[in-house]
C-alpha cells in the first residue's frame, strides 16, 4: 500500500505542478496583456483629448484656464490618472488638476521630456510628486497651424490664421499636456479581472487533473493490490488472498502468491503457539527482574541519601549552610597544591565580626544565630563568580565563603592576578554589611575586621596561611575595626606580644594587678570637690601602667570586661566607703559601665555590691554612654528606673557623640550629662562648635540635669565653660587621675578655691 500510494502521489504531484504552472502562465499572460491594453487605451484617450481641435489651441495660446481645466477634468474622470498639467511651449505651467482637489502640485514641478524629440509623445515612469507611488507620466505636444511666436493676436485673427494655415499645412507646437497615471491604481483595477482569469484556469486544471488521476488509478490498480498484499505479509497477515480482475499475467501471479500464502499461514500458526509459550516464560522472568531491580534502586537511593546527609553534616555548617572548617581545610590544601604547580597566587581573607559577643549577651543566642545567617548570605552574594574562588575535588564543593566557627568567616580568592584585587574584594565585603539588618525586631549594624594573607609569599600551608590571616585580622581590629589589613612580617612580633598580653590580662585580676585612680570633679563656684570618677589602671609587672585604651578593647573582645567591670564597681564602692570612714566626705564616686555589662544581671550586681560594701546608694553614680542606653531604648528605660529605685544617680557619659533622642532623654531618669571632651577641645575652632556646646548645655538645663564638662585642660576652656553656666568641671586643669592615697590627700586639702579665684582674675 505504501509503494502504491507513493507512485500515485508522485504522479499526482507532477500533474498538479504541471497544471498549476500552465494555469499561472496563462493567467499571467492574459493579465499582462490586459494591463498593456489599459495603458495603451489611456494613452489614446489622452492624445484624443489633446488634439480635439482649435479650442485647445485657443485655450493654450490665451492661457484660458477655465477651458483647460474642463479638459483636464475630463481626463481625471479616469480614477487611475493621478494628475494632469498643461504647459506652454517654453515648459511653463499654465494650469493643473489632481485627483484630490485639496492637493496641489509642488511649485518646482517640471515637465520631464528627456526621451524623444519635442514633437514626440513621451512616457516615463517616475516617483509621484503627490505620493510615494510610481506614476507613468505621458507627455503629449499640442500642435497648431498658427505661428505661436506672433504676439497679441486677437481671437478673430487667430481663427483666420488657423483657416489660412490649414490650407498651407504648417505645424507649430503651442504647448504640452502632461498626465500622470498611477500604476498602482491601474494594477488594482485589474485585480477583479485577474481573479476571474485565475479561477477559470484553476477550474480547468482541476477538471483535467481529476480525469488524469482517474486514468492513472485504473492503470495502477493491480499494482496497488499487489503492494497491499506485500504490506500484509510484512505485518504477518497471511490469511488474506490476492484478488484481481481480468486474466493474463496478473491472474497467474495471483494464483502463485495465494499458494505461497497458504503454506506460510500454516507455518505461522505453528510458530505462534511456540512464541506464545516462550513469551509466557519471558514475562515471568521479566516480572521477577523488575521487582528485584526496584528493590535495588530503593536501596541505592537510601544509601545515596544517607551519604548526602553524612557529607552535609561532615562538610557544611548546620547554621549557615556554608562550608565548614573541615571542607575549607581540604579544599584549601588542594588549591595550594594547584597554585604551586601553576605558580599562581591565592588570597585568604579572614573575617571576624566586631563586638559580636555583645549581640549574644544583649539579644540572646537566637538573635545571634539569625545575624550569622544573614552575614553568611550577604558575604556569599557579595563574592562574584568573576572573583573566583575554588577548584573543587568533587566539582560541587565551593569554599568561596566558609564559616570556621563562631563569628569567623573566610573567603578564598584563587588564581589572584595581583594583591590589590584582594583589597577590592575586602572593601566590597565591608560595604555589604553596612546596611542595617532587621534581627528579631531590632535594626543592627555589624562590622567585620578582615585580615588578608597571600600564598605563597606569606605562607605555603593551610595552617600557616590561616595564622597569618588571623594575625592581620587582629591588626585590623587594633587599628579601629571595620577595616582590613594585609599581613606583613612586622605583625608577627605584634601578634606574639598581643597573645602574651591576653594571657597576662586573664591573670591580672587574680594577681591584683588592677588598681583604681580617681579624678576629681570640681564645683567652680565653691571650689569644692563635688565627686570623683573612678578610672581603672593596669599595673603590669613588666610594662608598668598599661593604657586603658589598649587593654579595655582587648578585654571586651576576650569577654573579660564583665569580670573587670564587676571588680571596678566593687573596688570603687569599697574605696568610697573607706574615704568616708577616714572622715573624707566624697559626695559621690562615678563608675563607667561597659555596653557588655549593661543587662539584667548588672542590676543584681549593683544590689550585691551595695549590700557588701554598705555604701549609701546615693554616693554611687553610674556612667553610661549614649550608645549603650539608646541601643535598646525601651528596655533601657526600665533598667534605669530599677537602678534609680536602688538610690543610685545616673549620668550620660561622652554626651553629644551619640544619637540621643530628646523624647527618650526626657523619659530616662537621669541626673547628669557629661559633655564629651572633644566638644570642649574644639569649642574655639569655629562658631558652630561653640554654638553646639551652648546648645548642649541649654538642653541639659531645660531637662533639669546637672552638667559636667570633662577633658578641661586650659584656662581658656575654663572661662568659656564658666561663661556658658557650667558649674562642675573635670580635667587636667585641676588634677590628673590619682591613686587612692594621693586622692585622699587632695580631698583633705581642697586646694581648688584659691586656684579658681586666680583664674577668674586673669
Amino acid at each position: 500500500m505504501l509503494r502504491y500510494f507513493t507512485i500515485r502521489q508522485a504522479i499526482g504531484v507532477i500533474l498538479v505542478f504541471v497544471f498549476l504552472f500552465a494555469s499561472a502562465s496563462i493567467t499571467a499572460y492574459l493579465v499582462y496583456d490586459r494591463y498593456t491594453f489599459s495603458k495603451q487605451q489611456l494613452k489614446s484617450h489622452i492624445i484624443q483629448t489633446v488634439r480635439t481641435g482649435a479650442q485647445q489651441q485657443f485655450a493654450i495660446y490665451y492661457s484660458d484656464t477655465d477651458v483647460l481645466q474642463q479638459s483636464l477634468d475630463e481626463l481625471l474622470e479616469y480614477p487611475t490618472i493621478e494628475y494632469a498639467v498643461v504647459y506652454d511651449r517654453l515648459g511653463r505651467m499654465i494650469t493643473s488638476r489632481t485627483q484630490d482637489k485639496n492637493q496641489q502640485l509642488p511649485a518646482d514641478f517640471v515637465q520631464n521630456r528627456t526621451n524623444g524629440s519635442t514633437l514626440d509623445i513621451t512616457q516615463i515612469e517616475r516617483k509621484s510628486p503627490l505620493s510615494t507611488s510610481t506614476v507613468l507620466e505621458i507627455s503629449a505636444p499640442v500642435f497648431s497651424l498658427v505661428n505661436p511666436y506672433q504676439k497679441n493676436i486677437s481671437r478673430k485673427a487667430f481663427g483666420e490664421q488657423l483657416a489660412q494655415a490649414r490650407n498651407q499645412g504648417a505645424q507649430n507646437i503651442l504647448g504640452y499636456y502632461v498626465v500622470g497615471v498611477n500604476l498602482k491604481q491601474l494594477r488594482q483595477t485589474l485585480y477583479g479581472y485577474s481573479a476571474k482569469v485565475a479561477a477559470t484556469c484553476l477550474l480547468l486544471c482541476l477538471i483535467a487533473l481529476y480525469l488524469t488521476l482517474m486514468l492513472a488509478h485504473r492503470i495502477t490498480a493491480p499494482l496497488a493490490s499487489l503492494a497491499q498484499l506485500a504490506d500484509d505479509i510484512a505485518d504477518g497477515k497471511l490469511d488474506n488472498t490476492f484478488r484481481t480482475q481480468g486474466s493474463g499475467e496478473a491472474r497467474r501471479i495471483a494464483d502463485m502468491l495465494n499458494l505461497v500464502l497458504s503454506d506460510l499461514s500454516s507455518h505461522k500458526a505453528k510458530m505462534d503457539v511456540e512464541s506464545h509459550l516462550l513469551n509466557m516464560k519471558v514475562d515471568e522472568r521479566t516480572e521477577q527482574l523488575s521487582r528485584r531491580n526496584q528493590e535495588l534502586n530503593q536501596a541505592v537511593q537510601q544509601v545515596t541519601q544517607a551519604k548526602d546527609r553524612m557529607r552535609q553534616l561532615a562538610y557544611y555548617d548546620s547554621l549557615t549552610s556554608l562550608p565548614n572548617r573541615q571542607l575549607f581545610t581540604e579544599q584549601l590544601e588542594l588549591l595550594l597544591k594547584i597554585s604551586r604547580r601553576e605558580q599562581s597566587n591565592i588570597a585568604l581573607l579572614f573575617l571576624d565580626l566586631d563586638n559580636f559577643k555583645r549581640i549574644n549577651d544583649s539579644l540572646g543566642h537566637t538573635a545571634g544565630d539569625m545575624l550569622l545567617r544573614e552575614v553568611g548570605a550577604r558575604l556569599s552574594d557579595c563574592v562574584r563568580e568573576s572573583d573566583l574562588i575554588s577548584q573543587c575535588f568533587d566539582g560541587e564543593s565551593k569554599i568561596d565563603v566558609s564559616r570556621l566557627g563562631g563569628d569567623e568567616f573566610t573567603v578564598v580568592l584563587n588564581k589572584l592576578d595581583e594583591a590589590k584585587t584582594a583589597g577590592i574584594v575586602a572593601e566590597r565585603l565591608l560595604e555589604s554589611l553596612q546596611t542595617p539588618m532587621l534581627i528579631d525586631g531590632h535594626e543592627i549594624v555589624i562590622t567585620p575586621s578582615i585580615g588578608i594573607a597571600i600564598a605563597p609569599q606569606d605562607a605555603n600551608s593551610v595552617k600557616d596561611l590561616l595564622k597569618r590571616a588571623d594575625t592581620a585580622m587582629y591588626h585590623a581590629k587594633t587599628t579601629g575595626k571595620n577595616n582590613y589589613s594585609f599581613y606583613s612580617s612586622a605583625m608577627k612580633e605584634t601578634s606574639v606580644g598581643r597573645l602574651k598580653l591576653e594571657a597576662d590580662l586573664r591573670r591580672a585580676v587574680e594577681r591584683q594587678e588592677m588598681t583604681l585612680y580617681f579624678q576629681p570633679q570640681v564645683n567652680i563656684k565653691t571650689g569644692e570637690i563635688s565627686g570623683a570618677e573612678a578610672l581603672i589602671r593596669w599595673n603590669h609587672p613588666e610594662h608598668g601602667l598599661v593604657s586603658p585604651a589598649r587593654f579595655i578593647p582587648l578585654a571586651e573582645e576576650m569577654g573579660l570586661i564583665v569580670q573587670i567591670g564587676a571588680w571596678t564597681l566593687l573596688e570603687a564602692c569599697r574605696q568610697c566607703k573607706a574615704f568616708h570612714e577616714q572622715g573624707l566626705k566624697l559626695p559621690k564616686v562615678a563608675v563607667n559601665v561597659s555596653s557588655l555589662q549593661f543587662n539584667a544581671a548588672f542590676i543584681e550586681l549593683v544590689k550585691q555590691v551595695l549590700i557588701e560594701t554598705q555604701l549609701e546608694p546615693k554616693l554611687l553614680e553610674l556612667e553610661l554612654t549614649e550608645g549603650v542606653i539608646m541601643s535598646n531604648a525601651k528596655s533601657s528605660v526600665q533598667a534605669l528606673h530599677e537602678l534609680k529605685k536602688l538610690g543610685c544617680t545616673l549620668s550620660v557619659d561622652d554626651f553629644g557623640t551619640g544619637y540621643s533622642s530628646l523624647s527618650y532623654l526626657s523619659r530616662f531618669p537621669l541626673d547628669e550629662l557629661k559633655i564629651d571632651r572633644s566638644f570642649v577641645i574644639d569649642y574655639d575652632k569655629s562658631e558652630n562648635s561653640a554654638s553646639l556646646v551652648s546648645a548642649i548645655i541649654a538642653m541639659g538645663k531645660s531637662l533639669n540635669l546637672r552638667m559636667v564638662a570633662e577633658g578641661v585642660d586650659d584656662i581658656a576652656q575654663f572661662h568659656f565653660l564658666r561663661k556658658q553656666g557650667i558649674q562642675i568641671i573635670q580635667g587636667y586643669l585641676f588634677s590628673q587621675p590619682l591613686p587612692s592615697e594621693e586622692f585622699a590627700i587632695l580631698l583633705a586639702d581642697s586646694p581648688f578655691e584659691q586656684q579658681i579665684e586666680e583664674m577668674i582674675r586673669t
